[in-house]
């Protein structure tokens, strides 16, 4: 299997290329609409075509790429089926893999950070959205967030995954890119080691966090698997920028 990390400055966010070898199919789980262009650039420079986009959960800190990939490379969208976003062309969900050639993706419904998040286990590898990051976890207090439901998710389904699989996150904000099961049942100050439920809900109900800036933005477009709605302040634009010459000529 071909596996790339790719990187996006502006939201801190890691989307993942995964390609079969023998039939040249590719997925992208969680392509950002202002780096989609990158992305098939990727995908050319490997010779790979793109199959599917696939997101974890409906964003609120950035805008997917699906649309604009669906309609330069001719892509499905796949979205988890709970979300029941009619724009999706393929609904995944947990105990059903989706199979691209080779690449077997493993759906894991992890609520509690959205009330639609799933992780995808591939092989060895976890993509871990929003639920799991690298010593920390997504927040819990919109769209239906959950912290009970979150410490569940994580504790009772990514942290039953053999201690050697290894972790990729949808985000980090210190430059890290891959951790562990092991690791992070040992390490994450929010999710490991003793932590009881009440202190894990007590401490999600204290962060105290800004409102998230794009999200009243974010979340409409992402319900619409990528479009970016009107009347976005300039301040804000970067987050759907998109460049207008199409690299398929």
């Amino acid at each position: 299997m071909i596996f790339h990390q790719l990187f996006e400055p502006i939201s801190s966010t890691y989307t993942y290329l995964l390609g079969c070898e023998d039939t040249g199919e590719a997925v992208l789980i969680d392509p950002v609409l202002p780096a989609w262009q990158r992305d098939l650039e990727e995908l050319r420079r490997l010779g790979l075509k793109l199959a599917y986009t696939l997101d974890t959960h409906i964003h609120a800190d950035h805008i997917t790429a699906a649309r604009k990939l669906r309609e330069e490379a001719g892509s499905r969208i796949a979205h988890p089926a709970i979300d029941g976003l009619p724009c999706a062309d393929l609904g995944v969900e947990e105990g059903v893999p989706l199979q691209v050639g080779s690449v077997r993706i493993e759906p894991i419904f992890t609520p509690g950070h959205t009330d639609g998040h799933h992780a995808y286990r591939v092989g060895e590898r976890v993509l871990t959205g929003d639920a799991l990051l690298i010593e920390g976890c997504g927040r819990t207090d919109f769209q239906n967030g959950d912290a009970r439901a979150l410490y569940h998710s994580v504790r009772g389904k990514l942290f039953a995954l053999p201690d050697d699989t290894l972790v990729y996150p949808g985000h980090d904000y210190k430059e890290r890119r891959v951790s562990s099961i092991a690791q992070e049942k040992a390490r994450n100050p929010r999710l490991g080691g003793e932590q009881g439920i009440e202190a894990f809900e007590k401490l999600m109900a204290e962060l105290g966090l800004a409102y998230p800036k794009f999200i009243d933005y974010a979340v409409p477009g992402n319900r619409a698997c990528g479009e970016c709605p009107g009347g976005v302040p300039e301040d804000l634009q970067q987050y759907c920028e998109q460049i207008g010459h199409s690299p398929q000529g």
